[in-house]
């Protein structure tokens, strides 16, 4: 695969993992439970906080990418355009970072929750936008990945 097949790739993941992260935000439910504690509606505030860092984040790393996109002619200079490339690549793994510290912490709560509670298993349910979210993490890697490997190195290989 060439290094302008690996960025429009790796690009058009991220552009799908920024609408994802908009979604994951946009849900209501972000935990399924009965009884709602006061420390979970903080925690929710703050993953929806770590959401929206996320997604500042995520438009930063697609004008990245598409700055440095072979099919736009925005910085005529290879080298410059395949470093510009990389950079969008490492913004989007730090936007993915971003978005697996929220999804990890509410998953761990809330089997940590389900299995030290005396009440019926079954009460506390994992809500939909973490399984979302899951999706988004991955996505949001491997274009990050991609656009990290659409690098050309210094003798002109991919």
């Amino acid at each position: 695969m060439t290094a302008g097949v690996r960025h429009l790739l790796g690009l058009t993941l991220a552009i799908v993992s920024f609408v994802g992260t908009i979604v994951i935000c946009a849900l209501p439910q972000w935990r399924v439970t009965k009884i709602f504690q006061q420390s979970s509606i903080v925690a929710s505030q703050v993953a929806r906080a770590f959401t929206v860092i996320t997604i500042v984040t995520g438009v930063f790393g697609i004008l990245l990418g598409a700055a440095g996109s072979k099919f736009i002619n925005f910085v005529p200079d290879e080298r410059k355009r395949s470093k510009i490339a990389m950079a969008s690549g490492v913004v989007c793994l730090i936007a993915g970072t971003f978005v697996l510290i929220p999804v990890c912490w509410t998953t761990i709560a809330t089997i940590q929750n389900n299995f030290n509670s005396f009440l019926p298993h079954g009460t506390l349910e994992l809500g939909a936008w973490l399984y979302i979210g899951w999706i988004t993490i991955a996505l949001l890697f491997l274009g990050g990945g991609l656009l990290c490997s659409s690098f050309i190195c210094r003798d002109g290989t991919d």
